[in-house]
């Protein structure tokens, strides 16, 4: 008995995320509100509440889902590109995680354009972070660093903060917050990479 309770509360999760994402892309954030989600849904008040109590929590499950897709997205496209360059790397991860909220408009609106962020030192985004090292150090040998999980973490979050700045200054994504995600992250990585040798 207590597995299908569980999988009937798995899959009012999902519908709740599902109809929060429509509400997000057709209407906006500040439409994102309880009420809305059960009025789209469905679903009681009361059940939406007792899985998702404010708005904010909605969000902060949203966010959660697009930075671990993001980190799918990211797996699933950085292999080996036979490269020393640290500049080309770096690059390469600012396009793949570019190319990511292109692709995904919701997570523009969410993550970029929001107040609330992902935090740092949640799971997802150190899955996020860990991917990012992984692609670099399988082009690049980097000398040792120390803390060098939190130097990769670091990265992620200046390329999504750029990322960030570009959307709330211009309304959407651009080639802008391309370049300028590849500058700052390049510079943080190479400040380390010279700290270091």
């Amino acid at each position: 008995m207590p597995e299908a309770k569980q999988e009937r509360s798995k899959k009012r999760i999902q519908i709740i995320l599902e109809t929060a994402e429509i509400i997000l892309l057709d209407e906006g954030l500040e439409f994102l509100t309880i009420a809305n989600i059960s009025k789209y849904s469905g679903l009681k008040r009361t059940s939406t509440y007792k899985f998702f109590p404010t708005p904010d929590s909605v969000k902060e499950a949203l966010i959660l889902k697009y930075v671990q897709d993001c980190s799918k997205y990211f797996k699933e496209r950085s292999s080996n590109i036979s490269t020393e360059n640290l500049s080309v790397v770096i690059l390469r991860c600012v396009e793949i995680l570019y190319d990511y909220f292109q692709e995904s408009r919701s997570s523009q609106i969410i993550i970029l354009n929001n107040t609330i962020a992902p935090p740092i030192n949640s799971s997802a985004m150190r899955l996020l972070a860990e991917n990012i090292e992984t692609f670099t150090e399988s082009n690049i040998k980097l000398p040792e660093m120390h803390n060098k999980d939190g130097v990769y973490r670091v990265l992620t979050q200046i390329i999504i903060s750029i990322f960030s700045l570009n959307v709330k200054e211009g309304g959407l994504l651009n080639e802008t917050g391309k370049i300028e995600a590849h500058r700052a992250g390049y510079s943080y990585m190479l400040n380390w990479v010279n700290q270091s040798s």
